[in-house]
């Protein structure tokens, strides 16, 4: 290494420059890699799980997720409120899922017995987001509600512009709501006794 010797002038910026173009050249290299190997490992999952999410077509693991999704997200059991169940979301994902593991899961499925109700933002349109939920569900306008707005939204313009509002499912039949808790009680219980055994 070399002491004493005086720099030309820029030399140390055009060095720190050289340095850091390296620097970020290295980045989206990195970069580059991490999205290759993320790419990589999702085909991986795919190939990996889609025996297994072509199981869902058996009336046995429909059951089973049914269950599963009512438990996290649809209503309880109350027979002093309501003679049917239901779930709502936001997510035509959650929505379209209720509705064909329904008819995966039990040969009694009765579509006239499927009723829908749009819950919106105040500055929405409400008819509009019922025919984009008919477009979504299939399920034909006589089956719904009128829907319903929520009058603390007046005044609070919504800032999601893809936001489609809340769609309430509701099916009239209180046997498959009961069959499906306990389902998801056996299925918790299952669950909790297996890890507790093989934890001990």
């Amino acid at each position: 290494m070399c002491r004493g010797v005086d720099l030309p002038d820029g030399y140390a910026k055009r060095i720190a420059l050289l340095n850091t173009t390296s620097l970020n050249k290295a980045r989206v290299i990195a970069a580059e890699m991490n999205r290759i190997k993320r790419e990589e490992m999702f085909q991986a999952f795919v190939a990996n799980n889609m025996p297994l999410a072509k199981m869902i077509h058996k009336r046995e693991i429909g059951k089973i997720a049914l269950a599963m999704l009512c438990l996290g997200e649809a209503s309880k059991y109350n027979p002093a409120k309501s003679r049917s169940f239901s779930l709502g979301n936001s997510d035509p994902r959650i929505i379209c899922l209720f509705l064909d593991l329904l008819r995966i899961s039990f040969t009694s499925f009765n579509a006239e017995k499927i009723r829908c109700g749009v819950q919106c933002r105040a500055d929405q349109d409400p008819e509009e987001l019922k025919k984009y939920w008919m477009r979504i569900t299939g399920v034909p306008e006589r089956l719904f509600y009128k829907p319903l707005v929520d009058p603390r939204t007046i005044g609070k313009p919504t800032r999601k512009p893809d936001y489609k509002g809340v769609l309430r499912v509701y099916y009239m039949n209180t046997k498959v709501h009961l069959e499906l808790e306990s389902l998801a009680d056996l299925v918790y219980n299952q669950a909790r006794t297996r890890a507790r055994s093989s934890s001990g």
